[in-house]
């Protein structure tokens, strides 16, 4: 993020106001936005060592203060807002409507939010964009689908139906991730206390026995050492570990792009980010086309929306290729996330004057496939843990059983 000091007519009075921005277009943006007055200029500036520690502060505590709006909550006021919309009702007086029945905290600051800057004068969608993070970017390019085509009812309602189907999809994640996440933190708190309290005792029978231990045992002592000594510091660590990672996770534009590359490298994981990010940038560029807006634009909309950075990159240079005169499958050819006949079906969508249909299926194949990986994901991840425990299991037997094995065959020799 840039530094900027922006020059402010208010009330008679020059006033100055230090603020953020990625870029010189989005602050002035931003000014015109925040600050009531004229705007006289806005320059980039050296950012304060005071301003600097501040922003520090705020980023890291910010992902705690900051709350999504509830998913059931989002979808029921999407549902409301186009009924209300489609009924004739202003979108202003609709989000105060829904802002003050609202139970949702966060719901209740964002929409009452959007009213008054849509009161302001700012357009539903510009409004939305200072509230991506609660909101999420594919509401955000719904509704500037509705702003382009004139259709705003029917899309909320489209939107409405692609976060009941993203929150069906999260369900039957979560519930397939239930099973294996339960009983790896069991075997985690059954091995840690195996460590810290059992083999312990074992270590002291070992040293009076002056026993030769074999591999297994050292490294199951060597982890006792460890955790008995540095668990707290360990624990610690951890939390402290975390809490940095989510603040250059939202806050480093490289470091989130690695870490966005790096969950692409990820088996099973990689897929479902390739399939869901793929379902719904195919689904909103058809609904775009379908409603006559060009193709480029139609691009630019939708790849605003993917969360995934490395994908977004890859996608941005579809737009590029079209800009220049080329065509639309030899753009998406170009990114190398698309198989062959999903290639060709968008060059006969091409050729034949049906884009919009053929993209379409092409999103519900990318739906199937998404789904297929979800519904299987138990069984997948049932061999990994398998292994994972097959592993904890032989390394406490070995470590344990081994020595007194030797132990009992010495005696047995002496005897």
């Amino acid at each position: 993020m840039i530094y900027f000091v922006a020059t402010v007519l208010t009330k008679g009075q020059r006033k100055e106001f230090g603020f953020y921005a990625e870029n010189r277009q989005k602050a002035s943006a931003f000014a015109t936005h925040k600050y009531d007055g004229i705007i006289i200029k806005v320059v980039e500036e050296k950012e304060p060592l005071e301003d600097q520690f501040k922003r520090f502060k705020d980023d890291l505590l910010k992902n705690f203060k900051k709350k999504k709006i509830k998913p059931n909550n989002l979808i029921s006021a999407m549902r409301q807002l186009a009924v209300m919309v489609n009924a004739g009702i202003s979108i202003h007086d609709s989000l105060k409507e829904i802002a003050s029945a609202t139970d949702d905290p966060s719901l209740k600051i964002v929409f009452s939010k959007l009213a008054d800057d849509i009161n302001s004068g700012h357009s539903f969608s510009k409004a939305m964009k200072f509230f991506r993070f609660e909101l999420g970017n594919l509401t955000i390019a719904m509704v500037e689908l509705g702003e382009k085509t004139g259709n705003l009812d029917e899309a909320l309602y489209a939107l409405s139906d692609m976060l009941e189907e993203i929150r069906s999809n999260l369900i039957k994640f979560k519930k397939a991730m239930a099973y294996p996440r339960n009983v790896m933190i069991a075997m985690a708190v059954a091995f840690s206390i195996l460590l810290t309290y059992v083999v312990p005792q074992f270590k002291e029978i070992f040293d009076q026995l002056g026993a030769n231990l074999p591999l297994p045992t050292i490294i199951l002592m060597t982890l006792s050492d460890f955790l008995v000594t540095y668990g707290s510091l360990v624990l610690v660590g951890i939390i402290i570990s975390v809490i940095i990672f989510k603040y250059m996770v939202n806050n480093d534009l490289q470091f989130r792009y690695k870490w966005h590359a790096f969950l692409l490298r990820l088996i099973l994981i990689k897929n479902i980010i390739n399939f869901s990010t793929l379902s719904r940038f195919t689904l909103v560029f058809s609904e775009l086309i379908r409603a006559g807006i060009p193709v480029a634009e139609a691009l630019d909309t939708s790849i605003e929306m993917i969360e995934n950075l490395p994908m977004k990159k890859r996608l941005q240079s579809v737009k590029f290729t079209v800009e220049k005169g080329g065509t639309l499958h030899q753009g998406l050819s170009e990114t190398g996330l698309f198989e062959n006949m999903i290639l060709q079906m968008i060059r006969a969508g091409e050729n034949s004057g049906t884009l919009d249909a053929m993209i379409k299926k092409v999103a519900e194949y990318y739906k199937m496939r998404f789904d297929a990986i979800i519904d299987g994901l138990s069984e997948a991840i049932e061999p990994i843990m398998l292994f994972f425990i097959a592993g904890i299991v032989i390394l406490l037997a070995l470590g344990i059983f081994l020595p007194m094995w030797d132990m009992g065959n010495a005696v047995q020799g002496r005897s």
